[in-house]
C-alpha cells in the first residue's frame, strides 16, 4: 500500500507523526512524506535546509519531499500567518510537479494547527484520485479563539466556512479526542465518516535510549526530587502556573522543577525566574528527542499544564501518552478530556488548570508519598498506555482504515 502523508511539521521537528511514519514503514507501508522546511519551534530554518526550492531526503525508509515555506520567526501574528499561508501556497504550486508519476492508495493529513494546511491536500487528492483522510489534532476555529490568535468575528466566521469545506471534502476524519466530536460533526455534515483515533507514543520503557548513558541533564534530574515538564513552552501551556507553584515551594529545597523545551514564552519565563531569584526552577532549553527517554526515566514526577480557556479543554496533549508510556507518576494541572484520561488511568494527581496553590499542594502530596505509592501510579499509567495507545497496534488499525477507505474509493 502506498500512502502520502501530508504534514507541515516533520522530523527533525519533534512531532508525533515522526514515530507514526517509522511504525508504518515497519509494517511494510510504502510512505512518502510531503512537508515543509523545518523551523519549529526556533522560528529559523534548521541548518542543512534552505527556505527556497524542493529538497528530498529519507527518513526511516520513507521518501521525504520538502516544499518551501517562510519560517515562523518569533511567533508574532504576522510571522505565524505568513508561515501558514506560505505552506498553503507552496502546497498548491510545488506538489503537482514533485509528486508527478506517483500514485497513492490514500492521502493522510496530519493536522495540528493550522488545519488550513489541508486545503492543498484536497487538490492533490483530486489530482491523484486518492481518498483523503484528515487526522484532526486541534479543533478550528475554537483553537484560534482559545489562543487569541484571531479575535475578529468576521475572520473567525470565514475560517469556520473554510474548515467546513475541508471536513466535507475529506473521505474520512479522525479525531484525537472524543471531545472533538460535537464540533467536528457540526461542520462535517456526515457524522459516519468521523472516527476516534488517539495519539500514541513510542514505548519509552522499552527504548534502549532510556537505558543508555545519561546526559548531564538527566543525571542532575535523577539526583533531586524532580518535577519535569517537557514540551512546548507557550501561552496555552500556562507555564507561569509552574513558576507560581515553585515560588510556593521554596521552603522545600529538595523539590526542583525542570522545564525541558522551548517556545514563544520561554524568554519571559526565564526572565521571571531570574527576576524573582528562583533557585528551584531549571530551564534546560530544547533537547534532542533521543535524550527524552533518559530524561523521563530520571524524573520523579512528570508534569503537564494547560491554560484555563474555553476551546482547548477537549484537547489531549500528545505528551500525555508519552508520560503514560514512561511509567512515571504524573501531575496534571488541567481541565477537560486530558484530566479525565489521567483519572481514568489512575496514574497520578489532577488539579484545576492555572491554580498554582493546587499545583503546589499536589507536588507536596506526591513528595510525601512513599516510593511504592508513586511507583503504583507509574505502573497504572504503563498498563493504560499498553491497553489504549500502543503504537504498533494503533498503526495496524490505521492501515486497516486506509485499506477500507481506499477500497470504497
Amino acid at each position: 500500500m502506498k500512502v502520502l502523508i501530508w504534514t507541515q511539521y516533520f522530523w527533525p521537528e519533534n512531532f508525533r507523526i515522526n514515530e507514526l511514519v517509522t511504525t508504518l514503514r515497519r509494517e511494510g507501508i510504502d510512505v512518502t512524506v510531503l512537508t515543509g522546511k523545518p523551523n519549529y519551534p526556533s522560528g529559523r530554518i534548521f541548518p542543512g535546509y534552505r527556505t527556497t526550492g524542493i529538497q528530498r531526503e529519507e527518513f526511516s525508509g520513507a521518501e521525504v519531499i520538502r516544499i518551501p515555506l517562510l519560517p515562523r520567526g518569533n511567533g508574532s501574528f504576522k510571522g505565524l500567518l505568513l508561515n501558514y499561508l506560505s505552506f498553503i501556497f507552496s502546497g498548491y504550486l510545488f506538489p503537482p510537479f514533485a509528486l508527478r508519476r506517483k500514485k497513492f492508495d490514500a492521502i493522510f493529513v496530519y493536522a495540528p494547527s493550522p488545519l488550513l494546511q489541508a486545503l492543498p491536500a484536497i487538490f492533490i487528492a483530486w489530482i491523484k484520485g486518492a481518498p483523503l483522510i484528515i487526522w484532526v489534532q486541534d479543533i478550528w476555529p475554537e483553537a484560534l479563539q482559545a489562543t487569541g490568535f484571531i479575535k475578529n468575528s468576521w475572520l473567525l466566521w470565514l475560517v469556520e466556512l473554510t474548515v467546513r469545506y475541508i471536513y466535507r471534502s475529506a473521505d474520512s476524519i479522525l479525531i484525537q479526542s472524543k471531545a472533538f466530536r460535537p464540533s467536528v460533526e457540526r461542520l462535517a455534515g456526515d457524522k459516519r465518516k468521523i472516527h476516534f483515533y488517539p495519539n500514541s507514543s513510542e514505548d519509552f520503557v522499552g527504548s534502549s535510549d532510556a537505558h543508555s548513558p545519561q546526559s548531564g541533564v538527566a543525571s542532575e534530574i535523577e539526583q533531586n526530587f524532580s518535577v519535569v515538564f517537557a514540551g512546548n513552552i507557550g501561552s496555552v501551556q500556562s507555564c507561569n502556573t509552574i513558576i507560581s507553584a515553585a515560588k510556593l515551594l521554596l521552603e522545600y529545597p529538595q523539590i526542583i522543577f525542570y522545564l525541558v523545551g522551548s517556545g514563544s514564552q520561554a524568554a519571559s519565563i526565564a526572565s521571571d525566574i531570574k527576576s524573582t531569584g528562583l533557585n528551584n526552577v531549571v530551564m534546560t532549553g530544547q533537547l534532542h528527542p533521543c535524550e527524552m527517554p533518559a530524561i523521563f526515566a530520571a524524573a520523579s514526577i512528570l508534569l503537564i499544564t494547560l491554560a484555563d480557556v474555553p476551546g482547548i479543554d477537549g484537547t489531549i496533549p500528545s505528551k500525555l501518552q508519552s508520560y503514560l508510556a514512561a511509567g512515571k507518576p504524573i501531575i496534571a494541572s488541567m481541565n477537560g478530556e486530558g484530566a479525565r484520561m489521567l483519572l481514568d488511568a489512575n496514574a497520578g494527581i489532577v488539579c484545576p488548570a492555572e491554580d498554582a496553590n493546587a499545583l503546589a499542594c499536589a507536588v507536596k502530596q506526591m513528595h510525601e508519598m512513599s516510593p511504592d505509592e508513586r511507583a503504583r501510579f507509574g505502573q497504572n499509567g504503563r498498563v493504560y498506555f499498553k491497553t489504549h495507545f500502543d503504537m504498533a497496534r494503533r498503526a495496524r488499525e490505521l492501515i486497516t482504515h486506509f485499506e477500507n477507505i481506499s477500497g470504497r474509493k
